[in-house]
């Protein structure tokens, strides 16, 4: 439960709530596309909770997908998983962090004259600015650095790391939720106020990338099942792990939201650039805004650890099967840790962080992360058709219903968000179309996997 709730709740809770506000103008739609988030999500967890109890081992989906699919299918998400999905995560909560801690260190930046000299266009994708916040971005970079060496020279400090900062999350979540409620400078009318509400034509579009921000803020429950072999009781404390920490993480991103709505109203939620450190100005003064920062940066530095931790072990595991570098499946002789995982995902991360920014790698890497989730939906349909006698220590509650409905809410959610993005681009409302950028990077990995399939051939006697 610490690595779901500790991967889960970072960034997203107190950066994606004011953008969401601004795409809906109501709160009754803000608090539906909430929970409708976490349901789908609970789904997708209630899916993988059969597969990672029928196969409990290390490396998550892409063990399950090469069983199910085969090598190349399962070569395809490892490297998504360590091309996108998984390092442009970890870019993104690093970045918010260091956005944070901004607020204390006055960060060093570039005139914007500088910043725009250098310019990487991708053809057809969009241009990126490396130059941007680098003051920022450097940060967010020796925060990667730094907690991937924890993770290297001592698994177990790494996992002492992350049940800490989880507690102090969960302490500090509640002292802000407190905090707000407990101050009579907000209003319960608030609840119902909208502004600018999406007329019909435009309803389903604004719902469909409020509900980008809301996966974003849940991703990370995935992350358990990545450290499958290193779990005791996997059949039993996988299941109860991803329902539990789902439950817990919907009850907090609720508790927060109407918090932030208290203090204050729609059209300032919308307008934040900051929504949690304005919320809490509204409550306790000018003081406040301080106290946010310092317990936002409390909560990224967990979710940022617990994403480095579990995920490497995807690459580490296609290492090990020498599809990948079989270099990356080695386990360091005297820490016992994945260490060069650890190291190449660093590396990759950093690059993210300087070449990227925080709205294009969260909306990149969900859209990637939502095709794995519904191919492993479709592959319980396969197993189940494969192996019906199969020993299943856990079954979906709801089969076949639940995973068809899961099925097809991802099959709408990825066609919708390709044509927003497409939209949004020739509309100059954003520099990049970040789900086809996405796409770009995971078709990379073709000629990659047939590379490392002659190579292991030349190898073989």
């Amino acid at each position: 439960m610490a690595i779901i709730v500790g991967s889960i709740v970072g960034s997203g809770l107190f950066i994606k709530p004011a953008s969401m506000a601004a795409q809906l103008g109501s709160p009754f739609l803000l608090m539906l596309v909430w929970v409708l988030a976490g349901l789908f999500s609970v789904m997708g967890a209630l899916v993988f909770a059969e597969l990672g109890a029928m196969m409990p081992v290390t490396g998550g989906i892409y063990a399950y997908f090469r069983y199910m699919f085969g090598d190349f299918i399962a070569f395809l998400y490892g490297w998504a998983a360590f091309s996108v999905i998984n390092t442009a995560a970890v870019a993104a909560i690093a970045y918010v962090c260091a956005q944070y801690a901004d607020y204390f260190l006055s960060l060093p930046r570039f005139s914007e004259s500088v910043e725009l000299s250098f310019r990487l266009h991708i053809p057809a994708i969009g241009d990126l600015y490396p130059l941007q916040n680098f003051g920022i971005k450097a940060l967010a970079a020796l925060l990667v650095i730094g907690l991937t060496w924890l993770n290297y020279v001592s698994v177990k400090a790494g996992s002492a790391f992350q049940s800490i900062s989880t507690l102090a999350k969960v302490l500090v979540i509640g002292a802000l939720v407190v905090g707000i409620f407990s101050s009579p400078a907000g209003s319960f009318s608030h609840f119902s106020h909208s502004y600018n509400t999406p007329d019909a034509a435009g309803l389903i579009g604004a719902v469909v990338v409020a509900m980008t921000g809301a996966f974003f803020a849940y991703d990370g429950w995935i992350n358990i099942s990545f450290m499958a072999g290193e779990i005791q009781q996997p059949q039993r404390n996988i299941p109860r792990s991803l329902l539990l920490g789902m439950l817990v993480c919907i009850g907090i991103y609720l508790l927060v939201n109407l918090a932030y709505l208290y203090a204050l109203p729609i059209e300032k939620m919308a307008s934040s650039q900051l929504v949690a450190a304005d919320a809490i100005t509204v409550a306790m003064g000018p003081t406040g805004a301080a106290i946010v920062a310092a317990m936002i940066i409390i909560c990224t530095l967990g979710a940022v650890n617990g994403n480095l931790m579990a995920t490497c072990r995807v690459t580490y595991a296609m290492g090990q099967d020498r599809i990948f570098a079989p270099w990356a499946g080695r386990t360091h002789s005297r820490f016992q840790s994945p260490g060069n995982a650890l190291w190449l995902h660093a590396i990759w991360t950093c690059l993210y962080i300087f070449t990227g920014s925080f709205d294009m790698l969260a909306d990149m890497f969900v859209f990637v992360t939502w095709i794995a989730y519904g191919a492993g939906a479709a592959g319980i349909f396969l197993l189940r058709r494969r192996e019906p006698n199969r020993e299943r220590p856990y079954r979906i509650i709801g089969y076949p219903v639940v995973p068809f409905l899961y099925i097809a809410f991802t099959a709408f959610y990825l066609v919708i968000t390709i044509w927003n993005d497409v939209n949004n681009y020739l509309q100059h409302r954003q520099p990049v179309i970040n789900s086809l950028l996405g796409l770009f990077i995971t078709a990379l990995g073709v000629p990659l996997f047939y590379y490392y399939r002659r190579k292991n051939k030349k190898r073989m006697p």
